[in-house]
């Protein structure tokens, strides 16, 4: 009888959010203020990093600005500056665990706690599975998923202390399907999308509902690690669009940003179509793409 009744408890909350979720349609989200935060970004020194700087710098925040590419960084603390806030620069390699731990130390030392921590820096080989070399897969995995480890152990605990904060997650539409050429991106982003659900998951379950989670999941994004991207099926986005909706997402607390949102139907669909259905949809996307080391392959 226990489990009949929690049934049903269960599908009158379903009921409830389902009709929350219709009426908000109508309702204009509320968007926190983050003039004064401290937000950290990994990668800012070009892409959806610089970008995402950019938005928090007109909104007043107080920028940390983190990345391996020192002129690339001082450029956008430069920028960030001319908005009018504050951009502190430091030069890390995220493929580093101590790097990271030591930089992170001097922040909290100089800086203060980090109120939004968006853990954005990444790398990406696109070459056949069999040409990748095992450097590069430690690379790839040190930087796209272990240095999310490493910054939130980081600055987690302070968070908790005040049950106050936001971690933020930069995967991809490659953490919810699998591109060729990608084998070892797409499982670095399958991590990271994995770990914003579980972190998430056990945030609620110590009761720490004030600290918050947000996954941004982007199609192909013109950042110059890929080139010339193109797909029949998805648009290619510009970082700087998907840095509107991704603070967008903090600021209204989202969990789970998918750019664009269209896409969201495609992947749901995936979960039900036959495997023969997705395999000639996948070949109908026709993926294109090129990195600078897939052509230097080629040329040999």
């Amino acid at each position: 009888m226990h489990i009949i009744l929690e049934f049903l408890l269960l599908l009158s909350i379903a009921v409830y959010s389902y009709l929350e979720s219709f009426v908000k349609l109508f309702i204009p989200l509320k968007r926190k203020s983050v003039s004064g935060n401290i937000v950290l970004i990994t990668g800012a020194g070009h892409g959806i990093g610089r970008s995402t700087a950019f938005e928090f710098a007109q909104r007043q925040s107080i920028l940390v600005l983190w990345d391996i590419n020192k002129q690339g960084v001082d450029e956008t603390a430069q920028e960030c500056r001319r908005l009018g806030a504050t951009a502190h620069v430091f030069v890390v390699d995220c493929s580093k665990r101590q790097d990271i731990y030591s930089t992170a130390e001097k922040v909290k030392r100089e800086i203060g706690d980090v109120d939004i921590l968006i853990n954005n820096a990444g790398v990406v080989f696109g070459i056949e599975f069999l040409e990748l070399q095992d450097h590069q897969i430690e690379k790839i995995f040190d930087v796209n998923i272990l240095a999310h480890f490493w910054t939130t152990k980081s600055f987690l605990p302070a968070m908790v202390k005040k049950n106050q904060g936001h971690i933020v997650t930069v995967a991809s539409i490659a953490g919810h399907v699998g591109i060729f050429y990608l084998v070892d991106y797409c499982a670095t982003k399958f991590g990271a999308v994995g770990f914003h659900k579980s972190l998430t998951a056990e945030l609620a379950a110590l009761g720490k509902d004030g600290i918050k989670t947000s996954c941004l999941c982007p199609v192909f994004v013109n950042t110059g690690f890929v080139q010339n991207p193109s797909t029949r099926l998805w648009p290619v986005m510009k970082p700087e669009d998907v840095a509107k909706d991704l603070v967008d997402g903090i600021l209204t607390n989202t969990k789970m940003i998918i750019v664009p949102s269209s896409v969201k139907f495609s992947l749901l669909l995936d979960h039900f179509i036959p495997e023969r259905v997705s395999a000639a949809l996948n070949k109908m996307q026709d993926v294109q793409f090129s990195t600078p080391l897939r052509r230097e392959l080629k040329k040999d």
